[in-house]
């Protein structure tokens, strides 16, 4: 019993270094490649052919198709890719995923390569400054971790070829017959799902096959299973999210499923295939590595690398003429719901893998509102106008509410990718996202407050002036054509603007709003005993405008850089 659960901690403890060595792997990389890793997935979509190699090139710079998965969910969400696009792009990630197995299987020293690794990898890390550097270091730690996570598992499992009780649980794993191979697959696609990895459950395929636990054929059956598998974190980033992003997951898991059940069918192919380009595949073979000799991982793993690269090329084969077709069908099965808009909750899962995307999916959030107060100022002039109606008074009040809810989405969004480590960029892209989604809320806010103040005049039966009302018309327009002069900048994540001529506008505005003061003040008389009260309203409504124009003056300074 001793042994047994030595044996298994040995394991699973492998198992955990070695998914922790994948996150820092990835992690590192990704924040190496930055945005320039976005952008090349955004624009090398012009034709299927070119997004098959984004998504191989892509994959093999993160090493992880989990992490292109969740940007494409964010992508088509988002309206920077289409269907078609981004299954074009999955299916090169599914070919460029198999380069972690041909890592693996190369490997001559796992465990002196992981301490080579992390060498190198804390000393950049650690002693040396500049972000490039230490995030080249994470890299490298990760590699380090990742070697050493399969030695481990390596070494707990050769104690279970000398224990009949143990090993006799895995004779009755065989891919001999058919039945045997779906019974396979479907316990790797299980194991795959929870570990979001199908890298780590090839690994310990390997590594039991290695051992002469499971037989070279049971190891080429788990590669279908992990290739199904691996598909549930699609899902995970897309669980209530958009039409879009479910059918993103959806193209994924059923693109891998259908393509892995018709080529299970040719598996004893895959099986030959790999044994005649290795012929010495089940010979021990052994290298000398700093003094001694050790057994080469060649003599198992080759076959399996080259056999899953293989399967995931076949697979691709199969759908790359049908891309279109097949997004149609998929958009059948899921139909667009009317009047749908993104939400974040679209991607809080996958915020954790991609920051990078993440703030992509901020933006739109922040562009909603940024639409949304332009809509309630020209609302609000209606209101001022004496032109408005129940309905748009009601209008105003629940947009009001609904940017309430937005802003916080966004702060709580951009809060759990700002907790974790972030390439310098994005992390100054998601504190920008925040001040922006502040300020917006807050212009919103005011219209409101301007509503309230006519509606208050109403209830105490005070009547604005011609003269009153053309003055806060013109208020309201000024700062109107502010608010319109700086908000196609949001956009952009680096606008370039003239911000001395925008603090220039500012001030003149600021200059009116002040003499509109005065005059309102003015008209406040002994000769209209109800003046006072009128007036206060309006004064109340021209503040509202005052605070409007910093709101936007703010905005303006933080997309120049100038606040934080």
């Amino acid at each position: 019993m001793k042994d047994a659960f030595s044996i298994f901690m040995t394991i699973a403890g492998g198992l955990g270094v070695f998914l922790l060595g994948m996150k820092h792997l990835s992690e590192g990389l990704q924040a190496t490649a930055g945005q320039g890793l976005r952008k090349f997935m955004a624009r090398a979509t012009s034709h299927r052919i070119v997004g098959v190699g984004s998504g191989i090139v892509s994959t093999m710079i993160v090493q992880s198709s989990s992490i292109i998965t969740v940007m494409l969910v964010g992508f088509v969400s988002t309206a920077l890719m289409t269907l078609p696009q981004a299954f074009a792009v999955l299916i090169g990630a599914n070919i460029g995923t198999t380069a972690t197995v041909w890592i693996i299987a190369y490997a001559p020293d796992p465990q002196m390569l992981g301490f080579i690794c992390l060498a190198a990898g804390s000393v950049s890390y650690f002693f040396f400054r500049g972000e490039r550097i230490h995030n080249l270091g994470l890299t490298a730690i990760g590699l380090g971790l990742v070697f050493l996570g399969l030695y481990f598992m390596s070494k707990g499992v050769a104690p279970i070829r000398d224990d009949p009780d143990i090993s006799k649980i895995f004779t009755h794993l065989s891919a001999e017959k058919m039945s045997g191979v779906f019974l396979v697959a479907f316990f790797a696609m299980l194991l795959t799902a929870v570990l979001q990895s199908s890298a780590a459950t090839i690994a310990i395929a390997m590594a039991m096959a290695i051992q002469g636990l499971i037989s070279y054929e049971v190891a080429i059956a788990v590669l279908f299973g992990a290739n199904i598998g691996t598909t549930a974190t699609g899902w995970i980033a897309a669980i209530g999210g958009t039409a879009d992003a479910k059918r993103t997951a959806l193209v994924h898991t059923l693109s891998n499923f259908l393509g892995s059940l018709a080529l299970i069918w040719f598996f004893p192919f895959f099986v030959r295939f790999g044994k005649a380009l290795f012929p010495a595949w089940n010979v021990a073979e052994t290298a000398v590595l700093s003094g001694r000799r050790v057994q080469a991982f060649v003599n198992m793993t080759a076959p399996i690398a080259v056999t899953d690269t293989v399967f995931a090329i076949c697979r691709g084969i199969m759908f790359f003429p049908i891309v279109k077709p097949f997004c149609r069908f998929v958009e059948r099965i899921l139909p667009q719901p009317e009047n749908e808009k993104p939400h974040l909750s679209a991607l809080k899962a996958g915020a954790r893998l991609s920051p990078v995307i993440a703030c992509d999916q901020a933006l739109q959030e922040v562009i909603f509102m940024r639409e949304s107060d332009m809509e309630l100022l020209g609302s609000v002039r209606t209101v001022l106008s004496g032109e408005s109606d129940e309905k748009t008074e009601h209008h105003i009040v629940h947009r009001e509410d609904i940017l309430d809810n937005v802003q916080r989405e966004i702060t709580e969004f951009l809060g759990g990718i700002m907790s974790k480590r972030l390439a310098q960029d994005v992390a100054e892209r998601a504190q920008r996202l925040l001040r922006l989604t502040d300020e917006l809320e807050s212009i919103s806010d005011e219209a409101a407050a301007v509503l309230k103040a006519v509606r208050r005049m109403r209830r105490q039966n005070q009547t604005m002036s011609d003269v009153s009302r053309s003055l806060l018309v013109s208020v309201h327009d000024r700062v109107a054509g502010f608010a319109g002069m700086i908000t196609p900048w949001i956009r952009s994540p680096r606008p370039e603007i003239a911000i001395r001529s925008v603090q220039d506008e500012s001030r003149s505005i600021h200059d009116f709003i002040r003499e509109c003061r005065k005059t309102q003040l003015g008209r406040v008389g002994p000769e209209d005993p109800g003046s006072s009260i009128r007036v206060l309203a309006e004064l109340d409504i021209i503040n509202a405008y005052e605070r409007i124009r910093a709101y936007y003056l703010n905005i303006a300074e933080t997309l120049a850089g100038g606040k934080r």
